[in-house]
């Protein structure tokens, strides 16, 4: 493993930060992996963290076959993260919404700029990812819908769904789409958690990513485990909304099978103390995504449902 500072940045009232990555191999530009870019990202960290310790291992004990070269950059925005916000706090941008970058732009631009400039010209791309909303995923690798897209080797990953999203405007700013647009197949791994740590699905993003480089014969090394993906289009599922706002109580969590009519979450009044009203399935499937505060406005996204076809459907 040789450990790199690859970049730094001056922040205002605190001590530079330094951006860390962690080599292992040395060879071809074969495949990077990012985690925290916001600094709400603890599980994104944690995974990465996780995935340099393994390589670590792996290295130190000659798993790796020879000619690879493998990046992970486990947090860029510590800034963020060691004072509890979000995006960046001197103006609260998104550096996940500023690739490729631009290294004469303001703080965000500059910082996505030099994190590209590392991460580009390798084979594969893997981002430990967040999503916009707040809430628990089953865990899935994800990809954008692209002429560049590869949703086959997405299947090595050996998670139970592969989700192609389509693309609005505001993703052509993002790591994975400009990844794929400089010819890197990229994915991105969510799991459960975001702002805290879930060890079992950290370590089902784990074994994906070893399952993967193993199956690609860049490493040596059998994970057990992993099953047949299936294909779904984000486009394709279900969203739920809240009817009203007050306190939010979920009664189904990820993952779990639900039937048309069945009351999958609760709302109360917050100051009676009564049910206000009751989000209930449309159809049956299996919860995909769900929302986790404890409050919900109106016409809030509450879950994302994947609908269960029958065989005469298909």
């Amino acid at each position: 493993m040789r450990e790199e500072t690859l970049f730094s940045i001056k922040t205002p009232y605190r001590e530079e930060v330094d951006v860390k990555g962690f080599f292992f191999g040395s060879g071809k530009k074969t495949a990077c992996f990012v985690g925290s870019l916001r600094g709400n990202e603890i599980q994104q960290m944690y995974i990465a963290g996780q995935l340099v310790k393994k390589l670590n291992e792996l290295e130190s004990r000659g798993f790796l076959n020879p000619g690879y070269e493998f990046l992970v950059i486990p947090c860029v925005n510590s800034f963020s993260m060691n004072i509890g916000k979000r995006f960046w706090p001197v103006d609260n941008t998104d550096i996940n919404r500023m690739f490729p970058g631009y290294n004469l732009g303001e703080t965000t631009q500059r910082i996505a700029a030099a994190v590209f400039e590392h991460v580009r010209g390798y084979q594969f791309g893997i981002q430990f990812a967040s999503f916009y909303l707040a809430g628990d995923f089953i865990p899935h690798v994800r990809l954008m819908h692209t002429e560049f897209q590869n949703p086959e080797l997405a299947k090595k990953f050996g998670m139970p769904f592969v989700l192609c999203r389509e693309p609005s405007p505001i993703d052509t700013t993002t790591l994975n789409y400009n990844w794929q647009v400089f010819e890197t197949d990229a994915y991105s791994i969510y799991t459960t958690e975001t702002d805290s740590i879930d060890s079992h699905s950290a370590k089902t993003a784990i074994d994906a990513v070893l399952r993967f480089l193993n199956d690609m014969h860049f490493v040596n090394y059998k994970t057990f485990g992993g099953c047949s993906s299936e294909l779904i289009m984000e486009n394709k599922m279900t969203p739920v909304c809240s009817p009203c706002g007050g306190l939010f109580l979920r009664l189904f969590n990820p993952g779990d099978e639900v039937h048309q009519g069945d009351v999958i979450a609760l709302i109360y009044d917050p100051l009676r103390g009564e049910v206000k009203n009751k989000i209930c399935s449309p159809e049956d499937g299996i919860i995909f995504f769900s929302h986790k505060a404890p409050t919900v406005t109106e016409h809030q996204l509450c879950f994302f449902i994947q609908k269960r076809t029958s065989p005469d459907s298909k």
